[in-house]
């Protein structure tokens, strides 16, 4: 049966923001006096939020002292200055172009903080649902923001999936009821999709539309 509702992950499955999240995450830290951080280690944190990101790139994780101050000051910065290297990747809007003309319902569930994923969504996505991280909406892999996608999308689960580059995005689709298409250009790659379970991975972005086989 072919899909209706495709929900996509933000970070590493439609956007490449790895630059301008390492480029925030040194800024802060540089404001802090705390040591900067390569691009490998940002991409290695990344997946579970601006707070989980932010914890592991200090020496004393979430425990560091004026985390909150440096909390605040991460999100503003990479606010202001998401979209400096950012861009989709490869075949990503024809793709969603593409569903979108075939009928099918098309929504963006992002462990980013709502604002941002608004302003990127809004950039590069213009008219696509999207969805971040809020008081009122758990972060990933909890399965809460693929809920109210569904529901605003007016979509049910039989003929949704979702489509992600991490472990996290395996755990949700899993943890939602979905089935899930991995994408092996993202943060972590085809090994660690396998490795974690992922069944249906796509290597181009015009594979996405081709599942299930």
């Amino acid at each position: 049966m072919a899909y209706k509702t495709y929900l996509f992950d933000m970070d590493g499955t439609l956007l490449d923001t790895l630059a301008d999240l390492a480029a925030a995450v040194n800024h802060t830290l540089a404001q802090y006096g705390y040591p900067q951080r390569t691009v490998e280690q940002v991409r290695k944190g990344l997946g579970n939020g601006a707070v989980k990101l932010m914890a592991a790139m200090l020496p004393r994780g979430e425990e560091t002292p004026g985390f909150a101050d440096i909390m605040r000051d991460y999100r503003a910065w990479y606010q202001e200055h998401s979209c400096v290297a950012t861009a989709p990747y490869p075949g990503i809007p024809e793709l969603l172009a593409a569903l979108r003309q075939r009928g099918c319902r098309v929504g963006i569930v992002s462990n980013k903080p709502d604002a941002t994923v608004q302003r990127l969504a809004e950039q590069f996505f213009p008219g696509v649902l999207a969805f971040g991280e809020s008081p009122a909406c758990p972060r990933k892999p909890a399965p809460d923001m693929v809920y109210r996608a569904l529901e605003e999308l007016g979509a049910g689960r039989e003929d949704a999936v979702y489509v992600g580059d991490s472990e996290v995005d395996v755990a949700t689709a899993r943890n939602a009821g979905l089935p899930l298409i991995g994408v092996s250009w993202g943060f972590r790659g085809r090994q660690a999709l396998e490795d974690c379970g992922a069944a249906q991975i796509a290597d181009t972005a015009a594979e996405v539309a081709e599942f299930p086989r």
